[in-house]
């Protein structure tokens, strides 16, 4: 019996779930077709390439849902939080990291494994036999996607993403912004000033949202009426829900003073995060966009701040693909129709880069304990991992499912736990004490050996 498994997709969940499996002592073939078939999305043909932001968002492993995954990935030796960790970059309470650097470096451990092979090209069919996990992520390719539409006997459901513009460091007027995290959160100076903010006036606001709402919109084509995933919706669309929405979102002025007129609070502000080691380029935080890219350079400049600003890359949208997994996908990540297929990562309807690491971290151990004859369940629904697969595989209604990102509101109440602790500060951390309890007893069960990274 051939005990390969073979991975399509090299991005986050697809590197995880390679990693995972070869540390298990099980032969990969890791098969990615860029950098021979590339996306409007990617610049390079490395693995897990960072394209929408370089964020992995909160660290907190006690208050917050994302940064409780965190942990969970760290403690099952993620190759995706190891090379996270190894290329962070100041960012206050979350966790950013240098994308080239990041990407740079899981390719090469990856390349460097001995249990694994990259191969490249595109695969554009589902196999008839052999142990499979499609991780292609949300640009699956479009023969890919109708093979996966014929097999599954069902439409692909679909979303419109976004990609925020990045800003060359050198070309921001420092004399009108100025750096500070919000509410000063960091433990080091260095993460206390992470983000360069652009503080606007009540007129300068409401010229910018003008000019947002008149600027000229990417055109989708007939047949693309897809939705738009709320946790990444474009600019545009927020400032066409009211015109005080940014102000609630990315634009928020809490938190912040600017030196330069500490007496005068800002209206709005606009933050940019680091996006690189060097500190030479900025990502403009929260600024998906479906402008036109002439449009984006007009209207971007209205920032104080960003008058005389140059783009290492602007904003864009795309259309976004994932499987209905709660009526398609077992507990295992499996195709009930074709058990020997698993998915994993943004495709099968999580959100983020956490959370699609997350999956192709699941369904590496999965599918290497079933090769190694030694099979898992589930992991514990009352841990992340746990409740994401529960979500996605049977929590959520398949007539209204849509991408997730994790929170707490997939955990079973903790009601009656510990004395009935109810504040929401006890309630998160009764939340993450018993998910790392549970994850734990969960990494237990395992006899593969050492799967931390070297």
């Amino acid at each position: 019996m051939d005990k390969t498994l073979h991975i399509v997709g090299g991005g986050m969940a697809g590197s995880d779930a390679a990693w995972q499996a070869a540390n298990a002592g099980v032969p990969v073939v890791l098969h990615e077709m860029r950098p021979k078939v590339g996306t409007f999305a990617h610049q390079t043909g490395d693995l897990a390439e960072m394209v929408c932001s370089n964020s992995f968002r909160s660290d907190d492993d006690e208050q917050n849902a994302v940064g409780l995954l965190h942990w969970e990935m760290r403690t099952a030796g993620s190759l995706i939080m190891a090379m996270a960790d190894r290329h962070r970059l100041p960012a206050g309470g979350a966790l950013a990291v240098d994308r080239q650097a990041f990407a740079r470096d899981v390719t090469a451990a990856l390349r460097d494994h001995p249990n694994i092979t990259i191969e490249h090209g595109e695969i554009t069919d589902l196999p008839d036999d052999g142990q499979w996990i499609f991780a292609t992520g949300p640009l699956t390719s479009p023969a890919l996607g109708a093979a996966i539409a014929r097999a599954t006997g069902t439409d692909r459901l679909a979303f419109f993403d976004a990609i925020a513009p990045i800003v060359h460091a050198d070309s921001i007027d420092m004399t009108r912004a100025w750096r500070q995290s919000r509410y000063d959160k960091g433990d080091t100076e260095e993460e206390r000033t992470a983000y360069i903010n652009c503080p606007m006036d009540r007129d300068q606001h409401e010229a910018f949202i003008d000019a947002l709402l008149a600027a000229e919109k990417t055109e989708f084509h007939e047949g693309e009426d897809a939705p738009y995933f709320d946790g990444c919706l474009p600019i545009e669309v927020m400032a066409e829900r009211g015109r005080e929405t940014l102000r609630h979102g990315p634009m928020k002025p809490v938190g912040l003073t600017n030196p330069h007129n500490p007496d005068v609070k800002a209206y709005a502000v606009v933050q940019l995060r680091r996006d690189n080691a060097l500190g030479t380029l900025y990502n403009m935080v929260g600024f998906q966009t479906k402008m036109k890219y002439g449009a984006q350079t007009s209207v971007f400049r209205m920032i104080p701040g960003l008058e005389e600003a140059r783009f290492a890359r602007l904003g864009g949208i795309h259309r976004n693909t994932f499987l209905n997994s709660p009526s398609l996908l077992d507990t295992g990540m499996r195709l009930r129709s074709r058990p020997h297929i698993r998915f994993a990562g943004q495709v099968t309807g999580v959100e983020g880069y956490v959370e699609s690491a997350a999956m192709g971290l699941l369904a590496g151990r999965l599918a290497a304990a079933e090769i190694n004859s030694r099979p898992l369940p589930p992991p514990p629904s009352d841990s992340a991992m746990g409740a994401l697969i529960h979500h996605i595989t049977g929590g959520a209604e398949a007539k209204t499912f849509q991408p997730m990102n994790v929170n707490f509101g997939l955990f079973r109440p903790v009601d009656g736990l510990k004395g009935g602790r109810r504040g929401r500060r006890d309630r998160y951390k009764a939340y993450t004490d018993r998910a790392k309890a549970a994850w734990q007893e969960w990494l237990a069960l395992e006899t593969q050996g050492n799967l931390a990274v070297t």
